[in-house]
C-alpha cells in the first residue's frame, strides 16, 4: 500500500484546509485509517482515526470540534477537514493505514506541511 498525502499549505489562524490521503497498490477499504502530525522539535502525535466504513471516528482532544476525518472507499481516499486552525496546528501531517485495527499502523504516507500563521 502506498499513501500519498496532499493539500497542506500556508493559512492564517482561523482559516481552513482540507488534507487528502490517496491510497494505491491495494484497496484500504477494510483498514482503519489515521492522521498524525509532527511539529518541529516534537514527537509525532495522533490526530484522528476512522473505522473501515467510516462509522466510528476518534480525535485527539486538541483537535476535537475543529477537525473532521472522513473517507471515500470508492476513491480509496481519506480526508481531514481542518477548521479554526491555530498556530499550534503547524506540523507535517501524515496519513497512515492500520490493517489489523490494532493501533499499529503499518503503512505511512510521506507527509504534507501545514503552516498556520498568527
Amino acid at each position: 500500500v502506498q499513501l500519498q498525502a496532499f493539500g497542506g499549505g500556508l493559512v492564517q489562524a482561523g482559516g481552513s484546509l482540507r488534507l487528502s490521503c490517496a491510497a494505491s497498490g491495494r484497496t484500504v477499504s477494510s483498514y482503519r485509517m489515521g492522521w498524525f502530525r509532527q511539529a518541529p522539535g516534537k514527537e509525532r502525535e495522533f490526530v484522528a482515526h476512522i473505522s473501515w466504513n467510516g462509522g466510528r471516528t476518534y480525535y485527539a482532544d486538541s483537535v476535537k470540534g475543529r477537525f473532521t476525518i472522513s473517507r471515500d472507499n470508492n476513491k480509496n481516499t481519506v480526508y481531514l477537514q481542518m477548521n479554526s486552525l491555530k498556530p499550534e496546528d503547524t506540523a507535517v501531517y501524515y496519513c497512515a493505514a492500520d490493517e489489523t485495527w490494532s493501533g499499529n499502523y503499518n503503512y505511512w504516507g510521506q507527509g504534507t506541511q501545514v503552516t498556520v500563521s498568527s
